[in-house]
């Protein structure tokens, strides 16, 4: 599990993006059941840091020499026109040489880019940036959908909230759905986004149209049924043609993919929190049988239901 987080900050840094990892790790939730991290802010020049923000600047306390034994290293947001301090680049490849994580926030790329760690990566940004970090980096297979991508050990993410969703996706990946979840609810932000960049930069919907949000409820609450697209457009009371069209442009993704990922999230769930057999788990996350639940734990997670279990387990397992 990681412990200690270290977040650079660099002149041009932007003010949003660096308050997430410190909203993520830099807050002790023990006391609601959530996590506690070591987190530090560092710089190559401790003290006064310009900001991206006219009238703001930032002070760090710490040099680089603080991210030396940090398990995750994140390369904050920034101005990206502007060159990136060698002893940044240094402390980037140092970390992933020793095994660290290594997580960029929009902009934040370019900088593990000058680093050469996205060469033959798949990698993504800000949708505004990624047909600049594809020409700069012919090597790196930037997608310009994801709002984040992991690639070996390291996680870029696209702007803004897109950097809470990599970062609660670390927290999932190291220490399981529930602490992502309680970090999550302290935010008021969703544990876990489907969909990817496109549906902010497509068109948007008409401002009189429906919202799915009360079908995307019941879909949940009947997450065991089998849930047929021409019965959830007759729900929604449209056709399936604009229901489909409908449901992808608020969500990202298609109808099954949303479930299949919702009874994923509701077993990964389950598996830490009850003494539920696979079995079990399966059916009441609306995933089958034991053999679909295997399959998809190992398409999604590259584990197993079993090998999950065992690392994420809560201590005294809740009666469901």
């Amino acid at each position: 599990m990681i412990q200690k987080v270290a977040a650079i900050v660099v002149p041009g840094v932007s003010i949003f993006e660096l308050a997430v990892p410190c909203e993520v790790f830099g807050i002790d939730r023990a006391d609601t059941g959530g996590p506690s991290f070591d987190f530090v802010t560092c710089a190559p020049e401790p003290g006064v840091v310009e900001a991206k923000a006219g009238g703001v600047d930032v002070v760090v306390e710490h040099g680089l020499e603080a991210a030396r034994d940090a398990d995750v290293v994140i390369m904050t947001a920034y101005s990206a026109d502007r060159p990136v301090a060698t002893e940044v680049l240094e402390t980037l490849r140092d970390a992933h040489t020793r095994g660290a994580w290594i997580l960029s926030i929009c902009s934040g790329a370019f900088a593990l880019a000058e680093a050469g760690l996205l060469e033959g990566r798949r990698c993504t940004t800000h949708w505004m940036y990624t047909d600049r970090l594809a020409a700069e980096n012919p090597s790196a297979h930037v997608d310009p959908d994801s709002l984040y991508v992991e690639d070996g050990r390291i996680i870029t993410s696209a702007g803004t909230s897109a950097g809470i969703d990599a970062c609660l996706f670390l927290v999932r990946r190291e220490h399981g759905t529930r602490a992502a979840t309680q970090i999550a609810r302290r935010m008021v932000v969703p544990p876990h986004r489907d969909g990817g960049q496109a549906q902010y930069i497509d068109h948007p919907l008409p401002a009189a149209a429906d919202s799915l949000a009360g079908l995307l409820e019941w879909m949940l609450d009947h997450i065991t049924e089998d849930l047929t697209v021409p019965d959830l457009a007759a729900r929604a009371f449209m056709s399936e043609r604009t229901f489909a069209r409908r449901f992808r442009a608020e969500t990202g993704t298609t109808p099954a993919a949303w479930l299949t990922r919702q009874r994923l999230l509701r077993a990964q769930e389950l598996l830490e929190e009850t003494d539920l057999s696979i079995d079990d788990v399966a059916a009441q996350s609306g995933l089958g049988t034991a053999a679909g639940l295997r399959h998809h734990f190992a398409r999604a997670l590259r584990t197993t239901p079993l090998a999950y279990r065992r690392r994420f387990r809560s201590p005294e397992p809740a009666n469901v």
